[in-house]
């Protein structure tokens, strides 16, 4: 049996103090415009984020602008409805719903999404007081699941 529970340390650290690496050449303006096009394409923010990392160099957007992503598409009216990892729970929701109506004798999957129902409900619950959801939103997943 393994004695400690730590796992692999392996993951890469934000740097202490948020600065425009000298490296990068691209202009603030250039960034948010990449943003916002990538953002139209369909991509998430977190999509976003790897792209501009891996395709453009760009390590942090906000060292670069001074503005976090989802500030530069508020500006321009272009913010998601629901948060990207509210949404993300609910997809999975949605599949594990659809896979229990292919195999409703599925306990584990049964205990499954209790645990991603009771996420989803926290996490709404967070983004109503902080504002970010509307007070009269709510979890409804037969309505749900048809638009995602």
């Amino acid at each position: 049996m393994r004695k400690s529970k730590k796992r692999g340390s392996s993951h890469s650290t934000r740097p202490p103090i948020l600065e425009k690496p000298e490296w990068v050449t691209m202009p603030p303006e250039k960034v948010e415009e990449l943003v916002v096009n990538l953002y139209k394409k369909g991509y998430p923010l977190s999509v976003i984020g790897i792209l501009l990392r891996d395709q453009y160099g760009i390590p942090l957007v906000k060292a670069v602008t001074g503005k976090k992503m989802l500030r530069i598409l508020r500006e321009r009216g272009m913010a998601p409805e629901i948060p990207e990892d509210l949404f993300n729970l609910i997809r999975r929701a949605v599949r594990i719903r659809r896979h229990l109506e292919e195999h409703p004798k599925d306990f584990h999957s049964k205990r499954g999404l209790q645990l991603v129902e009771s996420k989803i409900y926290r996490l709404a619950k967070y983004y109503k007081r902080v504002g970010v959801l509307p007070q009269d939103w709510k979890y409804e997943p037969e309505k749900i699941a048809i638009y995602v």
